[in-house]
């Protein structure tokens, strides 16, 4: 099996692979400031046909490495940001355009990096610095509303509804959000986080997991964690042994992946 971007190989780190949510497409972005589009002619569970994936289309982003980039919700456009930058990127598909986000009103930040789009493709959530949280509207990409964690967030993730938001701060706190009200509903503490790196939230709204620097991973059910300043996981994963920067459920709540990305092949399914 080859690699999915055999027609184009990054000239940098590559920083994202999403597959479109309804296309058979797979894009690549990384900090050679480039975007490609592969189509998938042969994809199944298991593997990617390196051999019959012709690239569709690259775009390149003029001195901007890419921190991280995603299909929208309706897969219509990419949003993309960058590793040292203000502004951000939206390239239209349907048009084939690109679109640079120079300044949103209201947001001061000397950059902005991380960012996480609501399931139901309502809502951008920009991740600021000193514990800002900047939720935009996607279609206008307008600011509505800016909330604040205790100390600095590390990562967020929106609830299968897009009713919730889930923030994670460096210094192990969670911070649970009403998007509609954008008030903070309840906080706890991840069990024995030195520093919180990831989290995520399963598509049946059951369970959240919080990666930490020290590579443990805590299971926790979503009730618990609305009611309990201190909850307790029901399971904690310690197959890392370097620090959990990515996690992430399957669509039927089956299978956990967590990964580290400062070690080769630090990928464990639970």
């Amino acid at each position: 099996c080859l690699p999915a971007n055999q027609e184009r190989f990054a000239n940098g780190k590559l920083v994202t692979v999403q597959f479109h949510p309804s296309a058979q497409v797979v894009m690549t972005a990384g900090h050679d400031r480039s975007v490609s589009l592969f189509q998938v002619k042969n994809f199944n569970l298991r593997y990617v046909d390196g051999i019959r994936n012709p690239r569709i289309q690259s775009i390149y982003l003029e001195s901007f490495p890419i921190y991280k980039a995603c299909f929208s919700v309706d897969g219509e456009q990419v949003i993309a940001t960058g590793t040292h930058h203000k502004m951000f990127f939206v390239y239209d598909m349907m048009s084939g355009s690109i679109i640079p986000i120079q300044k949103v009103r209201g947001v001061e930040e000397r950059f902005l990096r991380n960012f996480e789009l609501s399931p139901d493709g309502s809502f951008m959530l920009l991740t600021g610095t000193s514990g800002y949280l900047h939720l935009l509207s996607m279609k206008t990409k307008e600011l509505i509303s800016t909330m604040k964690v205790n100390g600095r967030c590390t990562a967020s993730a929106f609830t299968p509804d897009s009713s919730k938001i889930y923030s994670y701060s460096k210094e192990g706190e969670v911070f649970i959000w009403d998007v509609r009200s954008r008030k903070c509903l309840h906080k706890f503490e991840d069990e024995g986080s030195l520093e919180g790196k990831c989290i995520a939230v399963s598509k049946n709204n059951q369970y959240v997991a919080c990666g930490s620097a020290s590579g443990v991973v805590n299971l926790y059910t979503t009730d618990v964690c609305l009611k309990e300043n201190r909850p307790k996981p029901v399971k904690a994963i310690m197959n890392l042994v370097t620090s959990a920067t990515c996690v992430t459920f399957n669509p039927t709540t089956e299978i956990l992946a967590v990964a580290s990305r400062e070690t080769d092949e630090a990928v464990k399914l639970v």
